[in-house]
């Protein structure tokens, strides 16, 4: 199981506390940090929160050298199609080929508004059309150019965009709505994941979506859990109840407990056909934790 540590600074992080976890994970034989596209919405926090992915990510490429960095997921209504090619473009080549893009159709009414971002009720539909553009532009050959008349977006004669030598950059789909993101992972993605889905609910997920895709073999499948691990049972009530969470919902959808319990819950996932596990940490700031993973787990599963 190839595992990753995923981030949600919208909860109040700043930079440098993503810095600073990024750089462990990857010290700590971590094999990507990922973060998620939103900005606060709550006045609480707001401050230490207010970043954005890509930008964050940027900085991130620069100051570190071997962990894999990318979104999980940026929201397709933040951004229009032809500068997102070119700010994940961008970010890959600072980055010497380590970006993946995970990318959905776009969440949270109450965050669009915040920030006077329109959200559209026909996302999903522009998503899918995005989704199109991108996997084109990162595929055109060299000083070539690509128009594009669809619904929703026109592009007259856009450059192809820089791709490093290992092909296209990586494309995430993760989604609840089943039916459609199986199709468009089948179609666009090099991998699907199951967000914050128990294992039934992930063996669903990956069921439709296998049924859809029959025809690839290389499709990653992964999945998105919250995260709380203690060298004992007091230590995981502590994270559990600094971060306002029940112990056992995070037995029950997630990966909590001991290290052995930990190793228990991955490989119940392993089991259904994860390769890839995207931890969320509730607390950035709490190395001890994420040491604790690297140091008592990590190894049980190599």
């Amino acid at each position: 199981m190839d595992i990753r540590i995923m981030a949600e600074p919208q909860r109040g992080a700043s930079y440098r506390t993503q810095l600073v976890l990024a750089q462990a994970a990857e010290s700590m034989g971590f094999s990507g940090f990922f973060r998620s596209d939103h900005y606060p919405t709550a006045p609480g926090g707001a401050a230490s929160g207010l970043t954005d992915a890509w930008i964050t990510l940027a900085g991130l490429a620069r100051e570190t050298s071997t962990i894999r960095l990318g979104t999980m997921t940026t929201q397709a209504t933040f951004r229009l199609p032809g500068l997102l090619a070119i700010q994940v473009s961008q970010v890959d080549q600072m980055s010497n080929g380590r970006v993946e893009l995970g990318i959905g159709a776009g969440s949270c009414e109450d965050e669009h508004r915040t920030y006077g971002i329109p959200f559209p009720p026909d996302r999903n539909a522009r998503f899918e059309e995005q989704l199109g553009i991108l996997h084109t532009l990162w595929r055109l050959p060299g000083d070539s150019t690509h128009r594009h008349n669809g619904t929703y977006y026109q592009l007259e004669g856009c450059p192809s965009m820089p791709t490093p030598e290992r092909g296209p950059i990586p494309v995430i789909v993760s989604g609840t709505d089943t039916p459609r993101a199986a199709v468009l992972a089948a179609d666009y993605a090099n991998e699907y994941n199951a967000p914050f889905a128990s294992v039934a609910e992930a063996r669903a997920q990956f069921d439709y979506v296998r049924a859809v895709a029959h025809y690839r073999d290389d499709l990653v499948y992964s999945v998105t859990v919250a995260a709380c691990v203690g060298r004992g049972e007091a230590e995981v009530t502590r994270r559990a109840g600094a971060a306002g969470r029940d112990v056992a919902e995070l037995r029950a959808n997630g990966i909590a407990g001991t290290p052995n319990e930990a190793v228990e819950a991955i490989l119940r996932y392993a089991e259904i056909g994860a390769t890839r596990m995207y931890l969320c940490l509730d607390d950035m700031s709490d190395l001890d934790h994420l040491e604790a993973i690297a140091s008592a787990v990590l190894p049980q599963l190599e």
